[in-house]
This record gives C-alpha cells, structure tokens and sequence, in this order.
C-alpha cells in the first residue's frame, strides 16, 4: 500500500521539523513549507492530507484554504493548527472547508490522533458501496470523479460538502439527524460538534444555488433530500 502524503505548513521552523519527524516516525511520507506562498507552489504534487498553520507572515492559512477550495477547486483535507480557540475561528475554519481544527500548543499525540481520523474520514467515501452517479434536481453528483455539476458547470463544493450530499443523495426522502451524519461524515471524531453539521449544510445550500432546496431541514429531526 502506498503510503499517504501529509503537507505541514507553518512558519515554525522547530514546529515543522517537530510535526515531521514524528509524522514521519509513523509511516506517513511528509513534505513542509514555511509558507503558504512557497506550499502553494508544492501543490502540483498530490497530498492526502494538509496541516496548515493560520497565523503566518504573508498569506495566512484560512486565505490559503480559502484558494484552494474556491479557485483551485482542491478538495485535499485541511487541519487547521493555530493558537486561536475561540468558536468564531473555529466556525470560520469550518466555513472555508477546513476538516479539523488544533488549538495550540497541542501534543503529538493529539496531532497523531487527529491526522489518523481525518484520513480514516477521507478514505471512508471510497470504500463505501454506493451508486456511482445520483442527480437531485439539476444537480449532478459523480462518485468516480467526486465531483458536482450543475447544467454541466462544476460547483467547487470540499470532500465534506461532497459527503454530506452524497449521502443524503443515496436515501431521498430519509431524514438523517445531525448525529447520523456526524457519525457516518466524521466517523468517529469526538472533538466535531452538532453545530459543524449546520455550517456545513448552510455552505453547501449556498453553493449549490436555487437547486440548494432539495436539502431540507426537518426541524426537531434532522435534514433530508426532497427531489
């Protein structure tokens, strides 16, 4: 099996090295940079994962995220490390496709764990057994090439939104509570929040446009896809 690749971005030097040797201790492949100008440059190769700090000089890490999704239309999973915790920051993370978010200082071992969940969550998708295109409405979801289409213009949604609403997708009609699709999208990340579920849906509405009311919100119960 080949082994997955993580990107550390971060203007550490002694971080970088740090996350690197024990990343790396782990059986991961791991590539750093010291900003997102220079990380920017080294995404012509293919990573599993990105750790990216949000305070740096020059371009910070949630402006980084935020071209990769909207103007690359890179889906590669994100964790956020910084040293701020409030739920603002947390919810901006979240907003501009971040999967995971690090408060600083943290432990390896807290890193570790992270990384693991968050690559478990990324490779669930693929090694479910679902129907490999679904169309809702005018929309469009291709399970071989993960992507969406609307009138054949592509919707630049991230892996979560994509899951979110491929799963939905699958069952029209059958509501899935928030804790349904935090334990099936998130697995098994106990730090994710209920509240993650709603930034995620009222993104991904967004996105998808007029067609963004097949999505919709069963109060008391949950969401589900209506056609």
């Amino acid at each position: 099996m080949d082994k997955q690749r993580i990107l550390v971005v971060d203007d550490e030097e002694d971080l970088r090295e740090i996350l690197k040797f024990n990343l790396e201790s782990e059986g991961y492949l791991v590539d750093t940079a010291p900003s997102a100008e220079e990380a920017l440059k080294m995404l012509a190769e293919e990573y599993n994962l990105i750790l990216l700090d949000v305070m740096m000089g020059g371009m910070s890490g949630f402006k980084m995220a935020e071209k990769l999704r909207k103007d690359l239309h890179n889906s590669t999973p994100i964790i956020f490390l910084t040293a701020k915790d409030t739920e603002n920051d947390m919810l901006t993370g979240f907003n501009i496709g971040g999967d995971d978010y690090i408060s600083k200082p943290f432990s390896i071992k807290e890193v570790s764990a992270r990384v693991k969940a968050v690559l478990k969550r990324a490779g669930a998708l693929s090694t479910t057994n679902t129907k490999e295109v679904v169309n809702i409405g005018e929309i469009h979801i291709d399970l071989n090439t993960k992507c969406v289409t609307i009138h054949d213009q592509l919707i630049p949604i991230t892996k979560k939104e994509f899951e979110i609403l491929n799963m939905l997708a699958q069952s029209p009609g059958k509501i899935f509570s928030r804790e349904d699709i935090l334990n099936k999208v998130w697995n098994d990340d106990s730090y994710v929040l209920e509240r993650t579920v709603d930034v995620h849906i009222t993104r991904l509405r967004k996105k998808l446009g007029e067609q963004g009311k097949h999505i919709v919100n069963r109060s008391g119960y949950g969401y589900c896809v209506e056609l």
